[in-house]
Parts: C-alpha cells; structure tokens; sequence
C-alpha cells in the first residue's frame, strides 16, 4: 500500500471527496445525504495525497454502533484497506454491539471480524402507484418524539432519538391511532427521490397502512424502501410499482433473539437499520 495513505477522522471538509467516491460506485447519495449521514455520526477517510480515497461512519445509537457508508476506491481494493477503515470507524466508540449491512461481496470480511447474520434485507424502489388515504393516520408532531422513540428502542434495541428527531425537521412521520394497532413511518427526501423508513409497527397490515400513508400524498413519485425479507411487504410493494432492486445482509457482533410487541419492517436507510 502507497506510503502516501493515511488515515484521518471524516470531517465535513471531506463531504465533496467522499460524495465522488459514491458516485463512482453509482450510489444514489446527494451531497445532502452525505451531510445527513456526517451529521449523526462519526467516522474515518483514508487520504491518498490529501485525496479522499475511501470512508468508513459509525453511527451511535444508545449501545449500537452502525457501521456504514464503506467504501474503498477502485485502485485500493485488495489491500486490506476495507478492514482498517472498519475498524477505525469502530475504535471511534468502544461498545457492547456493532451492526452492519454487508453485500455479498463484504460477507466473507465481516465474518472474520466477529459480524454474524443476522436478516436478509431487500430494497424496492420505482415510481409508486397513486394509493388511498388510509383511515387512522395522521402526521406526527413533536409532541410525540417520546412515544415514537419508546416504540422504536423496543423494535430495534436502539435509541434512535437524534435520527428521529432529524426526521421530523427533514422529512415527515405518520403515526397510526388505531386502538392496540400502533407504529410510525417515516419518508424523507434520499437519492434520487424519495426514501420511505423507518417503518415500526406492531403488524403487517398496521406496516402496510402507515406506508400507505406515506406514499399517498406523492403518487408518481420516485421512491426507495428497504425492507426485511421476513416482513412480508415485498409481495405488496411490488404491487404499488416498487420493483426489488437490491438488498444486503444485516449483521451484527452481538445478534439478539427476543419476541416484543412491535418490530422493524422496513428501514430509515441501510446505514441506519
């Protein structure tokens, strides 16, 4: 490896770089979402004659650390500077458990580090078909940050708050008033259009009411939703137009089995879970 690369903490100087490096990949990222991501987290860059030449993000929610937004460019790959960026990201907070989403490619790497599968994720995206307004839902208000933290730590472990609350600055948040029936979903702008997630929810018909709700008011509209293969939404989302375009592997170092009330059936982003 050049000794021209160093390693160095991702700051918002390095945005442009990094943005370059995911177009490259043909990733949908803005320089918007770069920022977004910049925001709630902290990371490293490999430099290579100050030019950005690969990055890493760790993103801390609670006792979570997601790693995310790893890239290595093209002629650095196979030298081992994937792991580095990896384990720098997470030498940035010492915790109890690490998640990440892995493609087929990185399985093999993030096994050595001790990542175990954990659910197999599927991304659907297209120009979604114009739906009813579902009964029972309305938009979210800060007022409710409490209860829409609560009802996310249960379905995913973490403390979600600063990326919730991102959410109802950035984008909206639909909550269902439905009796026993309860959750929230997300939609915010991402890429190339829209991104609809997180979704929480206590079932999926109350998943399918609240992504309702959220594509409803943008028919036509370009947008991406990531959701689990045990959901039981793709069958649906390709019905409103959502064709599968994708996916990866959720891993984690500290894999948790527990039945609880509500759980995830789709997410904010792959680098978010």
């Amino acid at each position: 490896m050049s000794d021209t690369l160093t390693l160095a903490p991702f700051s918002p100087g390095h945005l442009p770089g990094a943005l370059a490096l995911s177009q490259a990949e043909r990733w949908p990222h803005r320089a918007e979402d770069w920022a977004q991501f910049l925001s709630l987290s902290q990371g490293v860059v490999a430099l290579v004659d100050g030019q950005v030449a690969g990055t890493a993000l760790l993103t801390r929610f609670g006792h979570v650390g997601l790693v995310n937004m790893i890239i290595v460019g093209a002629p650095l790959r196979g030298r081992g500077l994937g792991r580095r960026l990896v384990e720098a990201a997470m030498a940035t907070a010492d915790l109890p458990e690490y998640r990440l989403t892995a493609t087929e490619a990185g399985l093999p790497l993030y096994r050595k580090m001790g990542f175990v599968p954990t659910a197999e994720v599927v991304q659907h995206q297209g120009h979604v078909a114009p739906l009813p307004m579902p009964p029972h839902t309305e938009w979210a208000s800060a007022a409710d940050s409490a209860a829409l933290v609560a009802m996310d730590r249960i379905a995913t472990g973490m403390d979600r708050a600063p990326l919730i609350a991102a959410l109802l600055a950035q984008g909206r948040i639909a909550v269902l008033r439905d009796g026993d029936r309860q959750g929230w979903a997300g939609i915010r702008a991402f890429g190339r259009g829209l991104v609809a997630g997180p979704v929480i929810a206590s079932d999926a018909d109350t998943a399918r009411a609240l992504l309702t709700r959220v594509m409803a008011d943008h028919p036509g509209a370009f947008l991406r939703v990531d959701t689990q293969t045990d959901s039981g939404l793709s069958p649906w989302l390709e019905g409103v137009h959502l064709t599968r375009a994708g996916g990866g592997i959720a891993m984690s170092t500290a894999p948790k089995t527990h039945a609880a009330p509500i759980r995830s059936f789709a997410l904010a982003a792959q680098a978010f879970g």
